[in-house]
């Protein structure tokens, strides 16, 4: 059955033949929600939210642009409502269980969440794209996505269909009712506070021996507590960060302050981790050995960022409920 029938059968209201239209396209319509939006809770509401309003409104599609393109484009506004949308808060930053050491800075709370890498396997590979400033794994990197968030709302939109998806300049005026004139302009503004807002991009090819060398050495230093191993391996100007905390701490002194106050108020239970990916860079699931039973619980979820020879930044999600997303165990059994 050619594409033209199957789009004729989801029009008149089969399920199955909608289901053959936008299947291919959404785990790219996911990970484009979750680059808008930062958190990886809101994209899937978001992309459920994309596909209802695409079967509701099918008929109308008239094939002036192609399907992908319109897809993007209710994704894109479904988006963009919800950041604009007044009852979307902040998630509550969590009451440190110690007094932590004074930060570097307090950052604005920000709605991120880091990005499994066995949903980025699920999306096609499609090559360069022309139009592209940005090749897609540098375009998913925890410091991209945190800086797209730093941006108004329509910036973010903007560069992200333009530089990262490659869309036209056309097209992309289509999808968010303007002209070709305004979209370059805000386009121009969206690069100029992008670079200022993140940092390097990574060098450090992933899955890369190097890569696999700093992050191991990285985790033997951290569950033994060997904090100056840990401080060893980063840059001088890294930065520790905790979302939703908003306690940031930049620089090997700042960090190795706080990361003491830490291992004091644990008394000798020593964090266990467990290797995952997130964003295309290493991760590890972080575990606390509980004080008075043989398991070690949840302890949040650990991004490393990769320098050339060095970490840049050490980010660990205090969010529990992530690790099963990533498909990590609800506790881990120790031995007695």
């Amino acid at each position: 059955m050619v594409t033209e029938d199957i789009l004729a059968c989801a029009q008149a209201g089969d399920p199955e033949a909608f289901g053959k239209l936008v299947d291919p396209y959404r785990a790219e319509l996911h990970l484009h929600c979750y680059r808008i939006l930062g958190s990886l809770t809101d994209a899937e509401d978001m992309l459920q939210e994309t596909l209802l309003a695409a079967w509701r409104g099918l008929e109308g599609f008239e094939g002036r642009a192609s399907l992908r393109a319109w897809l993007y484009r209710i994704a894109t506004n479904r988006c963009l409502n919800a950041v604009r949308d007044a009852g979307r808060r902040p998630p509550l930053a969590p009451v440190p269980p110690f007094e932590p050491t004074e930060p570097t800075r307090r950052g604005e709370a920000t709605w991120l969440q880091p990005y499994p890498d066995t949903l980025l396997q699920r999306i096609p590979d499609a090559g360069p794209r022309p139009e592209a400033r940005y090749q897609s794994k540098e375009a998913v990197e925890l410091a991209f996505v945190a800086a797209l968030q730093q941006l108004p709302p329509r910036q973010t939109a903007t560069l992200v269909l333009r530089d990262v998806l490659g869309f036209s300049t056309a097209e992309v005026a289509a999808m968010l009712d303007t002209t070709g004139t305004a979209v370059k302009g805000v386009l121009q503004r969206a690069r100029a506070a992008l670079d200022k807002h993140r940092g390097p991009p990574t060098t450090v090819r992933s899955g890369s021996a190097q890569e696999r060398d700093l992050t191991r050495r990285f985790a033997q230093a951290f569950a033994a507590d060997d904090i100056d191993g840990v401080v060893a391996l980063l840059t001088d100007d890294a930065w520790l960060a905790m979302p939703p905390a908003p306690h940031e701490y930049q620089g090997t002194a700042a960090i190795s302050s706080f990361l003491r106050t830490s291992a004091v108020w644990r008394a000798g239970r020593r964090f266990r981790l467990v290797p995952t990916r997130a964003n295309a860079q290493p991760a590890f699931g972080c575990y606390l050995p509980d004080a008075s039973h043989p398991i070690a619980r949840p302890a949040g979820l650990i991004v490393l960022t990769m320098g050339d020879d060095r970490i840049l930044a050490v980010t660990r999600f205090l969010d529990n409920e992530l690790l099963h997303r990533f498909g990590l165990p609800a506790k881990i059994t120790l031995p007695a």
